[in-house]
């Protein structure tokens, strides 16, 4: 198939990553080239090349907003720039060729203009209901065009009132890259993610510090002043902030650690770190919110009914005990790429093929 991936634009689709979405874009876009598909990657032009990248952002036109304390001139900017690039790339893509869109997005463009197109249209869900998302999707409706797949049965039932078809394919990691720990050499528990109001540091920062244990910190900024004002005063000798690592090295720290902590603060439809610990063989305590309950069980981690700091800090505790091997096998099971590929691969097609007949009637016309 020739299949056209629209990305999400706040960051490149490069190594290493911002966060979930850019990782599951690039091993998507990869496994499906390997596959030997023919995949053109609508996205930054800071994206790695081997992608097959169609550049639809430059860095010079664009300035991501990294602070929950911005000006509405800032927002202005950055609202442009993406709704220009998304009917940049919608008006034209109907030229290339395709035989399917893949839209991963989270842009309410690709979604309205989905009706004006030949090529039909797979849209996946990667976060819950916003209200751009709602409305173009309601819109859409009228059109059917699009085949909605979210990565959680808990963001399909937040979907269900706008997206009622909805099939769910679980995110997936490559087990190949992620070495296994059959045993943690650290004393220490794991955070690591984008530090962001969403991934609630701060909650594991407390949680850390009233379960005794020290705690290593692994991610990117991208809210400087909610890192200012909610995470340095927090900062003390238990408490190790190690930066954004590249894949190697996060494998190596999260296999060391005697427990990955995950603290969302919204309702995560997915949290690819879940899969990342559980491949390493670290089990997860965390926060109940979201798709977690979902994808942990009693042998692979321990959660919270909420943000109580010391609940959170007993099941720091009760995760630590679980067996790692369960842990591994879990994500071997559940969580491998292989297998999010394979359903992709079956849900690309058949968009596919149920639009080839209309797009042979319309070319005809």
């Amino acid at each position: 198939m020739r299949i056209g991936i629209i990305a999400h634009l706040k960051y490149p689709i490069a190594k290493p990553f911002m966060g979930g979405l850019e990782a599951f874009t690039y091993d998507i876009c990869q496994r499906l080239l390997s596959r030997g598909h023919d995949v053109l990657l609508y996205a930054s032009a800071s994206s790695d090349p081997i992608l097959n990248v169609r550049p639809i952002m430059f860095e010079a036109g664009y300035k991501p907003i990294v602070s929950s304390k911005f000006t509405s001139r800032e927002l202005s900017m950055e609202f442009i720039s993406t709704h220009h690039a998304y009917v940049e790339v919608m008006q034209d893509i109907d030229s290339e060729g395709l035989d399917v869109i893949f839209n991963n997005s989270l842009n309410y463009v690709p979604i309205m203009m989905a009706g004006l197109l030949n090529t039909p249209m797979v849209t996946v869900l990667h976060t819950p209901p916003i209200f751009e998302l709602k409305r173009a999707i309601r819109r859409e409706q009228d059109y059917e065009k699009i085949k909605y797949v979210t990565v959680s049965n808990a963001n399909a039932r937040n979907w269900k009132d706008y997206a009622p078809n909805c099939e769910v394919i679980p995110n997936g990691v490559d087990l190949e890259k992620w070495d296994f720990y059959p045993e943690n050499a650290g004393d220490y528990i794991m955070w690591f993610g984008r530090i962001h109001p969403d991934k609630g540091l701060h909650i594991a920062i407390q949680a850390a510090k009233a379960a005794g244990k020290k705690m290593k910190v692994a991610g990117a900024i991208s809210d400087k002043f909610y890192y200012e004002e909610k995470i340095l005063p927090l900062i003390d000798d238990s408490i190790e902030l190690v930066g954004h690592c590249n894949h190697e090295k996060l494998n190596e720290l999260i296999g060391n650690a005697q427990v990955s902590l995950i603290t969302p603060c919204w309702d995560e439809p997915f949290g690819l770190v879940i899969a990342e610990s559980l491949a390493c063989g670290t089990p997860v305590a965390g926060i109940g919110r979201g798709a977690l309950p979902e994808l942990l069980c009693a042998k692979t981690g321990s959660l919270s009914l909420g943000e109580d700091v010391q609940e959170l800090a007993g099941c720091i505790h009760k995760a630590a005990a679980l067996n790692r091997q369960d842990c591994r096998e879990k994500a071997v099971r559940y969580l491998d790429v292989e297998s999010m590929t394979d359903a992709y691969e079956r849900v690309l097609a058949e968009a596919a093929a149920q639009a080839a007949p209309m797009k042979i009637r319309s070319n005809a016309a």
